[in-house]
């Protein structure tokens, strides 16, 4: 079974849960929202003896994958070798990769650079953190070709048909609804993952980088939401149904009989003097949401189920919190 078939058969089991997304996309939309006001990191991995190096280096498997992105989309290259081994380990290969020509949209083109400079930031700072137990850079597939993962994603999402192919080096627009596929991940992956950190230091310290993240995720959204495309906005909201979909956790929402809406792309609500933008992505409380890392994992994965690899990762990520479970 391929990437887009997982996903596509995850999306498929979940579509008759959602009954009231925003009017205007209903029909394009998957199911199953992730997490809750107060949703913690994984039970599974809270009972076993994961330790704060545990914790950061799945962080630091995920920065090395956008700042990857990032870097290849503002200069045509990625990481230097120096931060990607680990010891005598190598670091792993990058499949894909371009720089894109920001010239007709400027503004896009200096936020992706800032976002660049911050991602790299982000992999020096937990490697230094870490020390000698910081993991190498698995391999990373961020390939726009007709069978690389964005591909896989934007197929099943039906953000392409299913022959089309994604490419988020191909223009400005493209590349920012490829960081839309992250960057929201990245904040949910955050706060997941803070609770079981132990040492106050190092969660202050990601709580930095969320903070940060959430700057870059709001960056991608206002920009996105500015353009005012209907096309654009309804993009989002089919990447956010095929997150819902790949991550699958019931909700509070759900729990209480409301449909799930925790992965929010941007349509607004209400016209006119009472339209209402949706650049933060919160539940009734006002709060950001959690991710567990299983289901962190599911998304960059693509895959829906019990993994140890796929999508982003083609051969998991590196550590000891690798699986989906």
């Amino acid at each position: 079974m391929t990437q887009q078939d997982l996903v596509i058969e995850a999306l498929d089991a979940r579509s008759q849960r959602r009954t009231d997304r925003r009017a205007l996309f209903t029909a394009a939309l998957g199911v199953a929202a992730v997490g809750s006001a107060f949703a913690y990191a994984n039970p599974a991995l809270a009972q076993t003896s994961v330790t704060d190096a545990d914790v950061l280096n799945f962080a630091l498997n995920l920065e090395y994958l956008e700042a990857q992105f990032y870097l290849y989309a503002v200069n045509g290259t990625g990481l230097p070798s120096t931060l990607t081994g680990s010891g005598s380990t190598a670091g792993g290969t990058v499949t894909g990769g371009a720089k894109v020509d920001f010239s007709g949209d400027p503004n896009v083109g200096a936020y992706a650079r800032e976002i660049a400079a911050d991602e790299q930031a982000h992999v020096n700072f937990l490697r230094t953190a870490l020390g000698s137990s910081a993991v190498a850079m698995p391999n990373i597939n961020i390939s726009g070709e007709a069978d690389g993962p964005f591909t896989a994603a934007a197929r099943a999402a039906g953000v392409v048909g299913a022959n089309a192919t994604f490419n988020p080096y191909a223009d400005p627009t493209s590349f920012l609804l490829g960081a839309f596929i992250f960057e929201d991940v990245g904040v949910t992956a955050y706060k997941g993952a803070a609770p079981l950190l132990s040492n106050k230091t190092f969660l202050e310290a990601a709580a930095g980088i969320l903070a940060v993240e959430a700057y870059h995720a709001a960056i991608v959204r206002t920009t996105l939401y500015a353009k005012g495309v209907p096309a654009l906005i309804q993009a989002t909201e089919q990447i956010s149904g095929a997150r819902d979909a790949l991550d699958g956790s019931p909700t509070e929402d759900q729990v209480r009989g409301i449909a799930p809406d925790d992965d929010q792309g941007i349509a607004p609500t209400g016209s006119g003097a009472t339209l209402t933008s949706n650049i933060v992505p919160l539940n009734a409380n006002g709060l950001a949401y959690s991710r567990t890392t299983g289901q962190v994992l599911n998304i960059v994965y693509l895959d829906a189920g019990t993994a140890t690899m796929g999508g982003f990762f083609p051969n998991g990520v590196n550590g000891n919190i690798r699986s989906t479970t």
